[in-house]
């Protein structure tokens, strides 16, 4: 009988976290918040310079989306204002959730940028 019970544990993969992504994880959810603060407290992170590169990427968007939408009359205060600010909310969301969980992947459209190195 002994024979018959098998560890559940034999199949299960657990994927280690680099020492990189456990230390910075904070750091880079802050990027996407206040996009700075990892620039001048993570330098060495490779993990957390990622998250603060798409974190200023997604800030200028945040910015030229408030401006573009606020020039235009009209079209920019029914339709780019609005759906602006909704794309830069979902984007924020999606860029904190791929920080939390430890992974650099690229935000939809914008993503491909990179200001800083």
């Amino acid at each position: 009988m002994a024979e018959d019970v098998k560890s559940e544990n034999v199949n299960e993969t657990v994927e280690e976290e680099s020492s990189d992504v456990k230390d910075n994880k904070g750091m880079a959810i802050l990027a996407y918040i206040i996009f700075f603060i990892p620039l001048i407290t993570s330098k060495d992170s490779k993990f957390a310079m990622y998250h603060a590169n798409q974190g200023l990427v997604l800030f200028l968007f945040g910015v030229s989306v408030s401006v573009i939408g606020t020039i235009i009359p009209l079209i920019g205060w029914l339709l780019i204002l609005p759906l602006g600010t909704l794309c830069w909310f979902i984007f924020v969301v999606l860029g904190i959730i791929n920080a939390a969980n430890g992974k650099q992947k690229q935000l939809p459209l914008i993503g491909k940028i990179n200001l800083l190195k």
